[in-house]
């Protein structure tokens, strides 16, 4: 992938680049400013849409030898860039997009208008959106990586198990009644919440992991805060050691109980959407989708926490309590990124 991108930068100025989640593109990152700074002695910005972002990819680019000592290399939240303008002193020779499927925004424009000089690379899993733009405003070109099958038949990924509610069930019929459409032309959370937030919902969530991730750990993707409250409450109720993480857990506190995770004395992590981007914790063994959602990109983000490898793990297991295979496949079917790149294709 590295060799691909430096070749495109002799045609092409910024230059989009598609690996699935979990397949390591911090690292590619790690050594492409790498490169990038020992053949141009030039500064590298890495830019991010949100702040917790900002010190993963630090502490991975630390890893590399590019501390902030360095001065070299910038990690920045796009937020902070957009009211800090006036202070930058120094010009990039390249600046680097994470998740650059969130590109679009007027703030992201404002780099390529001020800096129209600088290398730029977006990196994502899923460069597409649900309102059928494409990205070729700001890109030039798109590189794209193996599928999620290849890296799964060649041992990066782990395989899984994908189980689902029916095309006839009450749950499935909830979900069809969804009318109404929020800013972003996905479900409305407002009415989502009305239809779903239910107990006798929420127990049938708990049965699909009793049923099928018994004594496993893993991640519930929940519709709203209330939601996933009441979710971690039923399954505590019943004995699973379960957390509900949102926007509103202090970013300390959601470290502890991450860590809590990762040690094995929580079982169940229900969100928010804060796992859908950057999260790393490679031995979630199930991931539940609680959540429908009109979104591709939300889909395979969202599944894709549950295909990083890891020590003692067969596979994983994928619970899709609200049918998202029927809209969008199966993680691992053919999809193509040439075309909704372009805005050829809507991302749902």
């Amino acid at each position: 992938m590295k060799s691909r991108l430096f070749k495109e930068w002799e045609f092409h100025q910024s230059v989009m680049v598609q690996m699935p989640t979990g397949t390591g593109k911090t690292h590619l990152l790690a050594a492409v400013v790498r490169e990038f700074l020992h053949r141009s002695g030039t500064c590298v910005w890495i830019v991010a849409h949100r702040r917790e972002l900002v010190q993963q990819i630090e502490e991975t680019v630390a890893r590399y030898g590019m501390g902030k000592e360095s001065g070299t290399v910038k990690v920045l939240s796009i937020q902070w860039l957009s009211r800090n303008w006036k202070n930058m002193e120094e010009s990039p020779g390249l600046i680097v997009i994470d998740e650059a499927h969130h590109a679009l925004a007027e703030t992201y424009k404002e780099l390529w208008k001020r800096y129209p000089e600088a290398r730029k690379l977006g990196m994502t899993a899923t460069p597409c959106r649900l309102n059928g733009k494409g990205f070729t405003d700001l890109f030039d070109t798109l590189i794209t990586s193996w599928s999620i099958a290849e890296f799964i038949g060649k041992g990066w990924l782990s395989a899984f198990d994908y189980v689902s509610i029916r095309a006839d069930s009450r749950e499935q019929r909830m979900i069809n009644s969804l009318k109404k459409r929020g800013a972003d032309g996905d479900y409305q959370v407002k009415e989502m919440n009305e239809v779903l937030n239910r107990q006798v919902s929420i127990r049938r969530l708990y049965e699909s992991v009793e049923k099928y991730a018994n004594g496993k750990k893993g991640i519930v993707y929940a519709v709203s805060i209330a939601h996933a409250r009441q979710i971690a409450a039923c399954y505590s109720a019943h004995g699973v050691e379960a957390v509900a993480i949102d926007s509103k857990t202090p970013a300390s506190e959601r470290r502890e109980l991450v860590e809590g995770f990762k040690q094995g004395r929580i079982r169940v992590l229900v969100n928010v959407d804060i796992f859908s981007e950057g999260f790393d914790c490679p031995d979630v063994e199930f991931v539940q989708l609680a959540r429908p959602t009109l979104s591709l990109a939300k889909y395979l983000q969202q599944v894709g926490r549950g295909l990083r490898k890891s020590g003692d793990k067969e596979s994983c297991m994928l619970i899709d309590n609200v049918g998202l295979h029927r809209i969008f496949g199966l993680p691992v079917r053919d999809r193509d990124w040439e075309v909704m790149f372009e805005g050829r294709m809507m991302g749902n």
